[in-house]
């Protein structure tokens, strides 16, 4: 009984430990992120590897995900003769919730887990201590771009993302199961409104900062050499979805 005591409260303290870590790193920065120079070229590459390169696995995995909403909210709909509610199911759906949750695990799997493994190689090789010994803020020159980056292409990713979902429950909807395609749009819209939009874009702006400081936290505090790399990646790639699915609880009861 002493043990299980003991293990449960090392794990709640080292939760806070490293929850105050993050929120550590996070002010540090913002801070960094207002003080000149700002390497905006140093945005534009962390921009193109955290959105242009996500590009393809989010359309494909918003395209099917909006032609299976269609599929199984068609098959429950028919049950009551409601078979034209199932555009605006799906629209509501996927900017409500999906659009923003699935792109921001993509994205966290895609290069959430790249950040954690290039800043954690470069704990482990000493690269951070020769940026500092070189009077280089590796904050501002590691994670800030980074940071700023994800928080401006998540939310580009997420439109794309809802745009590519509904065009495919609509494939699925209309041209698949025959359902009227003026009744599909007409539904659609009726029932769609812009804040769900909105509202659905500020949660993709606050997982990408999530998944941007995790993933920057846990290759920043790495330790261990190539194994401790592979831990770190791993840990922050879990982490994050995990904190994207709490925020996303957290967000929907204070946004909807």
């Amino acid at each position: 009984m002493q043990r299980l005591i003991e293990f449960i409260g090392s794990r709640i303290l080292k939760l806070f430990s490293e929850a105050g870590l993050i929120f550590l790193l996070l002010l540090e920065t913002f801070k960094q992120s207002f003080r000149k120079p700002l390497k905006l070229e140093r945005i534009f590459d962390q921009m193109e590897f955290i959105g242009v390169r996500s590009l393809f696995v989010v359309i494909l995995v918003s395209t099917f995900t909006g032609m299976v909403l269609a599929l199984q909210t068609y098959t429950g709909f028919r049950r009551f003769s409601a078979e034209s509610m199932v555009g605006a199911v799906v629209a509501l759906s996927l900017c409500r919730e999906l659009g923003p949750v699935l792109t921001s695990i993509m994205v966290t799997a895609r290069a959430g887990s790249a950040m954690a493994a290039e800043i954690g190689t470069m704990r482990v090789t000493e690269q951070i201590d020769a940026l500092v010994v070189m009077a280089v803020n590796p904050v501002k020159y590691l994670i800030v771009p980074r940071v700023i980056a994800s928080i401006l292409v998540v939310p580009i990713l997420t439109i794309i993302s809802d745009f590519t979902g509904i065009i495919g429950g609509y494939l699925v909807g209309v041209k698949i199961l025959h359902i009227n395609s003026g009744v599909y749009i007409n539904r659609t819209l009726d029932l769609l409104e812009i804040s769900d939009i909105y509202n659905g874009l500020l949660k993709s702006v606050v997982f990408g900062l999530l998944l941007s400081i995790i993933g920057c936290y846990k290759g920043y505090y790495t330790k261990g050499g190539a194994r401790g790399v592979g831990k770190a990646t791993t840990e922050a790639v879990v982490l994050a979805c995990v904190v994207i699915f709490v925020a996303d609880y957290v967000l929907t009861a204070f946004l909807f």
